[in-house]
């Protein structure tokens, strides 16, 4: 039986001494509880527990006297400034969303640079004049509200929007009049994980909600039973209609949505986050008089596979799934038939590389395949007759393939690791594209080049892993090395442009983006080679990488370093306690750091599906191996890291990152500094463009600082150690 261990944590003020910051918490070190768990019969101490109490007067005195430190030590970082401009610069261009098509005319979003967030504009013709017609910023100059989601309906009179405090995931819906700008009384409350699916009619929505939860607990309390409803425009939602809820599964996802034509609802039930679900239908009959207590019927009634509706022809609905194919197919079911699989026809097999997107425009269905993590798209006739690629603009990723699905037109954006996101549109019948408002040159791409190697991880999978440096540079073992992963849940990571990355190739640095287990790169067999009692796959997969590239002199582990977000957050934690000697700098973002506990949050219960729960024993015997709160020894030298967490964060709650930090400061073994930095009006996935400037400035500084980098002009090699 696993021993209970007993730590002599060094205080929080002998830490901050070490790092010459002087005391913290007005002198004190940070509090120890005596809060010891239960599990199993083995017994662990949490002795920051009272830190998940994010509403208590110690909290928020935690959170400024580490905001306090960080920000000293940030901003006495001579390079710190110079980092901020470029930023700034390598920021200020415009970037445009995916247009929209409803009721004839274009919706999309574009930033023209600086904003802090981007305005929906509407066209009424392809070529015409843009018109604005929503402006976050002057709903909120602060930027600390954020437009989550818009949805314009099918008459193109009204938009329904989603407006976010933080950027959290709860969302209140309003709804204004797209040709005078008149607001309406309607609002949704504690709305989310969900859409506003318009009818045909334009007369209201479907959406999904939870029940309002306890007062001061919005941020933290577990969520319960999701329902469907049915909102009618100039109605109070109280009056809103019940469509559909399943009380005896509590905690799943239960989503809905109409189809284009406005026939059928959809209606979709998720086990966590896993990508299984079950799947009903109602038929509306007329679209325009909808029949909104339509009987609702089963298509697939357990969680055994994804489907997931791409469209209609009539009464049949073109499904992805991967249902008798990791790699995911398209299938043509009739609920009609009745007779289940059966009747179940495949269109599109499967292949030996996953089908990572799928859509049906203007009656083809756009494939977009994943070749060792590069998008290859093809276009198919609906009967399952390939009609041959799309050309792509290059070596990259293609996202949001779109457009609808009795239109003439593709929408898509493209990017690479050195490309600005650009939107094209497509054109069916000539099959010719056109930049649909390019991004100007940002930076001279020239003189930078992207590689792909692969490595060997600890049992011999090949993990391939993108490079992206000057050209020539030396392999001498001294170039520094941003290792950026994420490896869960399915999430391919991909080649994308980040506006950041410049300044750090400008800096003399490699970017490295290994696609690891966990992910969805290689289909639905990669990602669960990374689940659960296999989670350290990913974490072998990612030392791999950093091994490789000490191994083969693009870097040394005094020049390396490391960052992820969110499960990417996990990952540094665990990859740094398991491997403190092979990294410099650890940058774990909003991360999972309590495996023990996650699941007691928010939306935690969810993600048991992807990782466990150490409520069972098996769970907590292979979770208790890695967590990276409990894994912390103290005396041993951690890297240099800056933890970085928002307080509006109500997916990974932000006392994952306030009781890592406060343990591994305890832990520290030498003199190299550990900080927070907390970010406030922001979220898991949301900051203003001011803020996002802020954050990776400070990110990119605290890592000068750490590696002795000097910062140039652009085009001008920083000089090497």
């Amino acid at each position: 039986m696993h021993r209970p261990r007993t730590l002599p944590w060094f205080s929080l003020l002998a830490v901050a001494c070490l790092i010459g910051l002087g005391p913290l918490l007005e002198g004190q070190p940070v509090r120890r509880g005596d809060v010891v768990e239960d599990y199993h019969g083995t017994k662990v101490a949490d002795p920051y527990r009272w830190l998940e109490d994010l509403n208590s007067a110690e909290t928020k005195a935690f959170i400024e006297a580490q905001n306090g430190v960080s920000s000293k030590l940030l901003v006495e970082i001579a390079e710190r400034e110079a980092i901020r401009k470029r930023l700034q610069e390598l920021w200020n261009y415009p970037r445009v969303g995916l247009p929209v098509r409803e009721a004839g005319r274009l919706f999309y979003r574009r930033n023209a640079g600086l904003e802090k967030q981007a305005p929906l504009y509407v066209r009424d013709t392809l070529d015409g004049p843009a018109r604005l017609l929503l402006d976050p910023n002057a709903l909120s100059p602060d930027g600390s509200v954020a437009l989550a989601q818009w949805a314009v309906s099918p008459d193109g009179q009204h938009l329904a929007y989603g407006l976010s405090p933080g950027g959290a995931d709860w969302q209140t819906v309003h709804v204004r009049e797209i040709a005078t700008g008149r607001e309406l009384d309607d609002r949704i409350e504690w709305f989310r994980f969900s859409q506003a699916s318009w009818t045909k009619d334009g007369k209201g929505f479907f959406y999904s909600r939870y029940p309002e939860p306890p007062k001061g607990q919005e941020l933290s309390a577990p969520l319960e039973h999701q329902k469907l409803y049915y909102h009618r425009l100039g109605t109070p939602q109280s009056q809103d209609q019940l469509i559909y809820e399943r009380p005896d599964l509590p905690r799943h996802f239960l989503v809905g949505g109409t189809t284009e034509d406005g026939r059928y609802l959809l209606v979709y039930l998720f086990e966590g986050t896993s990508r299984k679900n079950r799947l009903y239908y109602a038929d509306l009959q007329d679209p325009l008089n909808p029949k909104l207590d339509a009987p609702i019927f089963k298509i697939v009634d357990e969680h055994i596979a994804e489907f997931k509706v791409l469209g209609n022809v009539g009464p049949v609905f073109y499904t992805r799934t991967d249902l008798d194919a990791p790699n995911r197919r398209v299938i043509a079911i009739d609920p009609r038939l009745r007779i289940g699989r059966a009747g179940w026809k495949t269109i599109v097999p499967e292949r030996p590389q996953p089908l990572e997107g799928v859509s049906l425009v203007g009656g083809r269905l756009f494939a977009q395949y994943l070749v060792d993590v590069r998008s290859q798209v093809e276009r198919f006739a609906l009967d399952g007759t390939s009609e041959g690629p799309l050309a792509l603009p290059g070596l990259g990723t293609a996202t949001g393939l779109s457009g609808r699905e009795d239109g003439d037109e593709l929408f898509y954006a493209f990017t690479s690791f050195t490309a600005p996101t650009t939107v094209y549109r497509y054109e069916l019948k000539t099959r010719t594209q056109v930049p649909f408002e390019a991004p100007p040159a940002v930076f001279d791409a020239s003189s930078y080049e992207t590689t792909q190697v692969f490595v060997a991880s600890k049992d011999g999978t090949r993990v391939p892993m993108f490079l992206t440096a000057r050209k020539g540079l030396p392999r001498d073992g001294q170039n520094p090395v941003w290792l950026y992963a994420y490896g869960g849940f399915a999430s391919s990571v991909v080649p994308v442009y980040r506006p950041w990355v410049p300044a750090w190739l400008e800096m003399g640095g490699i970017f490295a983006q290994p696609s690891l287990r966990g992910g969805g790169e290689y289909g639905e067999q990669w990602h669960e080679a990374g689940m659960k009692e296999k989670k350290q796959n990913v974490f072998d997969d990612f030392i791999a990488a950093a091994e490789y590239l000490v191994r083969e002199k693009y870097t040394s582990p005094s020049r390396l370093v490391i960052e992820g977000g969110s499960n990417g957050g996990l990952l540094v934690g665990a990859v740094m306690t398991q491997r403190p000697d092979l990294y410099a700098v650890a940058l774990p973002a909003v991360g999972v750091m309590d495996m023990f506990r996650f699941h007691k949050f928010t939306g935690g219960a969810a993600w048991t599906t992807e990782y466990g729960s150490a409520d069972d024993p098996e769970g907590f015997r292979y979770l208790s191996r890695y967590s990276p709160l409990q894994n912390l020894r103290p005396g041993t030298c951690y890297p240099a890291t800056l933890v970085t967490t928002a307080d509006h964060d109500d997916r990974v709650v932000p006392s994952h990152s306030y009781k890592f930090t406060a343990a591994l400061q305890a832990a520290q073994g030498c003199d190299k500094p550990v900080i927070l930095r907390v970010e406030t009006q922001g979220s898991h996935g949301y900051s203003p463009t001011d803020k996002l400037i802020a954050e990776r400035a400070d990110l990119m500084a605290f890592v000068a600082g750490q590696l002795g980098l000097g910062v140039k002009a652009p085009g001008v090699e920083v000089a090497r150690p």
